[in-house]
């Protein structure tokens, strides 16, 4: 169909359509006449074949319209010309224009009721138009009619209406431009009033009144006027705002932050608030410092102002090292608190825009409001930390400026006091564990602490080699928190200690130091009188708490006088710590007095000035681990080199005993010789002088250890009439179980404050050392026993006895006698030094066991030295043990009797068979050989022969090889 119209176009035929617009070209186109059609119709009509003749048309004859057809033609002819050919494509030609014709008439007659019924509407349409100009031409001359109507006057009232109401506008203007002139005053006056909220509001508004009226030119002048005014606001709020960092208050904070809202600053608020904040706390420390360094300096001089802070703290003297910290941190949590607060204000304005905005409708400013406070929120958690680092690095350079070994130890604890309130503060203001000053103060405080611990094993071992180990009077309730360097203790304990310090509620959660000090006040105030406000009371006069305690402590208890209620209360068994019963009688406390030599003095602690010095170390100790915990294990260490020295010099003086050994008795636990063994390897220097060849290191280890203590040359020991210095003895061993019994009274603290990778170092401490303590007095009191007692004299006696006697004797001999009166001796000076000192109830157990241990053992070697001895003569030997049982026990009420069954053992195996005998002897390796072979060499001829006797001691000899 396109073909066909464009070989219309080129034949210059349009199509219906197009010629519809063509208004002009509508009466002079041609319709094709009644013949044209006829002939049309008259030509063969077979449809495929027009279409056929339509499509060998060539494809350029409907190209563009600027083809020209005759010209292509021509072109085509070839150069010979051929006539039959010509007409032959002349005759193609023909006949492909009359089926194009053919094919147009037929769209034409197709078209032709369309084309009859547009031609109808563009008449009816014409017919319009000329009735519109006929209506427009009518209304013209009926306007023109009304404007001649009308007259001048008329139009004279409505223009000076019009100028009337312009005037009026013009006035309004005018008053409000006067308004705006004398608005800068206001604003001066809400500025010095710090109504910053106020004077913004005018100021906008005045801004937006004065674009209304811009075309007016002295508007222009106003208008940046009113723009300085505005940026002139914005500084002094900025001054206001740097106002906050030092002395918070709600209501200024609150005009502020409602003056930068209007501005559409917040964020803007918020970043310099932190930079505020970064100077304030520059300049403080800064200012803080210069005031004390200026005022030591006792002149005006300006060169410490141009100094460096890190310069500047170098130049603090010691005198005013410590004021100038605790103002220094006074003044820095001030800015804390301030910054504490800030946050505060922001959390409860927070949430109560929230629960407004909850309730309106403005959903993109609700949008924008949460997205500055999600800033300001962000802004404030992250800036806790760095302030946090800023205080932090101020107060390590004011640490690392004076060097702190200068101090002494009291002004030190106070030092350590004020940083471990510091470090309080930083982890509640921000969570964070006070890395930087931690590191700072702990490596100060290790090195000071060792010099002051070296220089304190100094003056122990001095005390020690000057202590003449007289009893230290104390009270009978002594503790070791009445004194003041356990006082924190006291402070730092639970709440249930004391039940008028109890909270109100269990579920009331620890005040913070922030929400203790909100309303005023400040953590890092000094109290310098509250160190000594309370005076210690925990010595007595002379021993007694009263003179009416020591008239009834000196009463004859055997008489028929009542026994006193205080001791019935005081009276304890102190083997096993039980409590008293109830109802004691008078028989009871006879029976008792046998040996409980401490009836006559107050149940009150034993221990010397020595002792109580190392307490009081240990609470200084314990003060600074308190204060610093990251130094608890250097502490702790520290700590159990002062129970190791002193347990170390109370073997080496009272304990220490080469033959002790040798008795087989086992006085010294292997754990008792492990622990001394380590303390001489690890603590005591036992080299007399230094070498010079010595390494370095050989030379710094030297420096950790201390010299072995010396007994003082005041201290006897080897005077019978005191029981070879029984009284020293005893106040220096129950001293030393006294502090291993503080030592555990500690432990939980120890154990509460020890880091935990370093607590099985504290098992170890308490379980092979503290322990131990108890263990010295078997060795120390077998001293006492191995001399109380004359042994050898009564190993004479007993060689003079006839053993080989022919008949039963019904009478003793006179060595048992003799051995009575040694222990009845020895009661009576055990009685006399515990006239000096208290001896508790298991020291003198202790002694009564190691003297009738040493006894019986005296006994059987006495029967071992028997050349002959017959039936009777065993019999003789069990009348005198009994007879010596019988007797001592009224001297003592220690049951069973100790190595009993050692003496009568050994006197029954006389009776054995050779088989029951061999038997024995291997069962029985608690006698010596030299027992085991007179026991056989006495049997024999009785009942046991020769070769019996020579099998026997080879089984002797057998046992005793390995010990060889």
């Amino acid at each position: 169909m396109q073909k066909i119209k464009s070989l219309m176009t080129r034949q210059g035929l349009k199509s219906p359509p197009e010629s519809l617009s063509d208004l002009g070209a509508i009466e002079s186109l041609r319709v094709p006449g009644k013949e044209e059609f006829r002939e049309l119709r008259e030509q063969p009509s077979d449809p495929q074949a027009e279409q056929e003749l339509i499509n060998s048309i060539e494809q350029v004859y409907f190209s563009a319209d600027s083809f020209d057809i005759v010209r292509y033609e021509l072109e085509k002819l070839p150069p010979v010309l051929n006539l039959q050919e010509l007409e032959e494509y002349r005759d193609k030609l023909k006949q492909q224009q009359a089926a194009v014709s053919k094919k147009v008439a037929d769209l034409i007659l197709e078209k032709q009721p369309a084309y009859v019924k547009e031609l109808e509407r563009v008449t009816s349409l014409q017919t319009g138009l000329q009735l519109a100009a006929v209506i427009c031409t009518n209304g013209r001359r009926h306007l023109n009619i009304a404007k001649e109507g009308f007259t001048q006057a008329s139009l004279g009232l409505l223009a000076n209406q019009r100028k009337r109401q312009l005037l009026i506008g013009l006035l309004k203007s005018l008053r409000t431009i006067k308004t705006l002139q004398r608005t800068d005053v206001r604003l001066s006056e809400m500025l010095e009033e710090e109504d910053y909220p106020g004077a913004i509001q005018l100021c906008l508004e005045c801004q937006k009144a004065a674009s209304t009226f811009k075309h007016y030119s002295c508007i222009s002048e106003l208008n940046s006027k009113l723009q300085d005014t505005l940026e002139q606001i914005e500084e002094q709020l900025d001054v206001a705002l740097s106002k906050i960092c030092k002395n918070f208050d709600i209501n200024h904070y609150t005009k502020v932050q409602q003056a930068y809202r209007l501005l559409g600053k917040t964020q803007t608020a918020m970043d310099q608030l932190h930079m505020h904040f970064t100077q304030a706390i520059h300049n403080t420390v800064f200012q803080v410092v210069l005031g004390y360094v200026e005022l030591c300096a006792g002149n005006t001089d300006t060169k410490f102002q141009k100094l460096q802070y890190k310069d500047l703290c170098t130049h603090v003297t010691p005198d005013s090292y410590i004021p100038c910290l605790a103002d220094l941190c006074k003044a820095l949590w001030e800015v804390m608190l301030s910054y504490y607060r800030t946050m505060e204000w922001h959390e409860k304005h927070d949430s109560e825009e929230t629960v407004s905005a909850s309730e309106g409708s403005n959903v993109m400013g609700t949008e924008e409001t949460n997205f500055d406070r999600g800033y300001v929120k962000k802004k404030l958690e992250h800036g806790l930390t760095r302030i946090w680092q800023d205080v932090q690095l101020k107060v390590k350079t004011y640490l690392l400026g004076t060097d702190l070994s200068i101090f002494k130890y009291d002004d030190f604890i106070f030092v350590l006091d004020i940083i471990s309130r510091l470090m309080q503060v930083g982890e509640e203001f921000c969570g964070s564990k006070s890395e930087v000053l931690q590191e700072s103060i702990r490596k100060q405080s290790v090195n000071y602490f060792k010099n002051y611990h070296r220089t304190r094993l100094d003056e122990l071992r001095m005390f020690l080699e000057n202590e003449t180990w007289e009893l230290c009077p104390v009270k009978s309730n002594f503790s070791i928190l009445q004194l003041h360097e356990f006082k924190f203790m006291e402070q730092s304990r639970s709440p249930s200690v004391s039940p008028s310090k109890q909270p109100v509620s269990t579920s009331s959660k620890t005040v913070t130091l922030f929400e203790q000090y909100c309303s005023g006040g400040n953590p890092f105030e000094i109290q310098a009188s509250h160190k000594d406000e309370e005076t210690e009371d925990v010595l007595a006069s002379n021993g007694y708490e009263s003179d009416e305690q020591e008239k009834s402590a000196y009463q004859e208890y055997d008489s028929d006088s009542d026994v006193p209620e205080e001791l019935k209360r005081d009276y304890v068994d102190e083997q096993t710590g039980d409590a008293p019963v109830k109802s004691v009688s008078r028989e009871t406390l006879k029976s008792r007095k046998k040996s409980d030599y401490s009836l006559n003095k107050v149940n009150a602690p034993i221990l010397t000035n020595t002792t109580l010095n190392v307490i009081r170390l240990v609470g200084k100790y314990m003060q600074m681990m308190n204060i610093l915990k990251p130094i608890a294990f250097d502490v702790i260490h520290f700590m159990s080199q002062l129970f190791d020295y002193y347990l170390y010099a109370i073997y080496t003086f009272f304990g220490r005993n080469d033959s002790l050994e040798s008795t087989g008795l086992g006085l010294s636990s292997s754990r008792l010789r492990t622990t001394l063994n380590r303390i001489q390897e690890s603590l005591i220097d036992l080299e007399v002088s230094a070498d010079p060849t010595a390494t370095l290191t050989a030379a710094e280890e030297r420096k950790e250890k201390v010299p072995s203590p010396h007994l003082s040359h005041l201290v006897v020991l080897t005077s019978g009439d005191s029981l070879y210095g029984l009284a020293e003895r005893v106040v220096a061993t129950e001293s030393l179980v006294f502090l291993a019994e503080q030592f555990e009274f500690l432990q939980p603290h120890l154990d509460a404050v020890m880091p935990a990778v370093k607590k099985p170092f504290l098992q170890q401490f308490y379980s092979q050392t503290v322990s131990t303590a108890s263990e010295l007095r078997k060795p120390i009191y077998w001293i006492v026993a191995g001399k109380a007692i004359d042994y050898e004299q009564m190993l004479l006696l007993m060689a003079n006895v006839k053993w080989d006697v022919k008949e039963i004797m019904s009478q003793h001999n006179i060595y048992v006698d003799a051995l009575l009166k040694e222990f009845e001796q020895f009661n009576r000076r055990l009685n006399e030094v515990s006239k000096r000192v208290r001896i508790p109830l298991p020291v003198s157990n202790t002694l009564w066991e190691h003297c009738i241990r040493l006894a019986n053992r005296t006994i059987v070697e006495g029967y071992a030295n028997v050349k002959k001895c017959s039936n009777e003569g065993r019999a003789l030997m069990q009348l005198d043990f009994q007879q010596f049982l019988m007797k001592l026990e009224k001297l003592t009420d220690i049951r069973p009797i100790p190595d009993k069954e050692f003496v009568e053992t050994y006197i029954k195996a006389y009776y054995l068979t050779e088989n029951d005998m061999e038997r024995w002897i291997k069962e029985h390796r608690e006698y010596s050989t030299k027992q085991l072979t007179n026991l056989v060499n006495v049997c024999l001829g009785s009942h046991i022969n020769k070769k019996a006797r020579q099998k026997l001691l080879a089984a002797i000899d057998d046992i005793d090889r390995p010990k060889r």
